[in-house]
């Protein structure tokens, strides 16, 4: 169970920042400057900091202290990478913050051997988190360079249990259903049916839900429909793409 912390909005905005783009041999170099220790440190920082804000399953924790979130964004932010905030990451979206990245990790109850769909792919920091923790991720993606880009960084750091497709989230992956968790991060205005089709029984998905004001809804399957539980206040991008008429 997680204890928030008073007054906690979990915001993973888009930042109209600069230094999204290509980077340039000075960058590259400013950033080979900092060491994998270094940055190990920077990460177990992170985890102290998790812990406190209520964060508690340890193979949560064990995960992101494991993925390097600094291959994640772009060389300009590595400085940021452990600091408890969203990034941009390109293409107007961004990568989410540590803090909402555990908080929908440990709601989603991933078990060994399980399989998992994520909606939003981004970067691919969270499919790398749920690599660590079930059998099968499979990401969808709906910007395509995004998704491009995700999947040969995702192959490129050995996550053979990672599959990312470039398609409409609102759609799922019916081909690869049931899942026994869905994660999905960015917010449509209503829980897609699609997904809740696809989710298996006794599956958890958890969800931002909402246009103006946005919540996060934790959706478990049983034989005899869905319970909804809302909890905390939040502020994801849009979901793009069009659900099935």
């Amino acid at each position: 169970m997680i204890n928030l912390p008073t007054l906690l909005l979990i915001s993973v905005l888009l930042v109209p920042l600069p230094g999204c783009g290509p980077q340039s041999s000075s960058e590259q170099s400013t950033s080979q400057q900092v060491s994998n220790e270094e940055y190990a440190k920077q990460r177990r920082q992170l985890i102290k900091q998790l812990r406190s804000e209520g964060i508690q399953n340890q193979g949560v924790l064990d995960a992101l202290e494991k993925v390097p979130r600094h291959r994640f964004v772009p060389v300009s932010y590595r400085h940021l990478a452990y600091e408890n905030r969203p990034l941009p990451i390109g293409k107007d979206q961004t990568i989410s913050q540590p803090f909402i990245v555990g908080y929908m990790t440990e709601a989603a109850e991933i078990a060994p051997g399980e399989k998992v769909l994520e909606i939003g792919t981004g970067s691919g920091y969270q499919a790398a988190v749920l690599a660590e923790l079930g059998k099968e991720v499979y990401t969808i993606e709906i910007i395509p360079e995004l998704a491009e880009s995700a999947r040969t960084l995702l192959r490129e750091m050995g996550y053979k249990n990672v599959q990312v497709k470039t398609g409409n989230g609102y759609e799922g992956w019916a081909e690869h259903a049931p899942f026994d968790a869905i994660v999905v991060t960015a917010a449509p205005d209503e829980v897609p049916k699609a997904l809740v089709e696809q989710l298996a029984v006794r599956g958890k998905m958890v969800i931002p839900v909402g246009t103006s004001f946005q919540r996060m809804v934790i959706i478990t399957k049983t034989e005899s429909g869905v319970v909804e539980r809302r909890t905390i206040p939040v502020a994801f991008v849009p979901m793009t793409g069009k659900p099935k008429p």
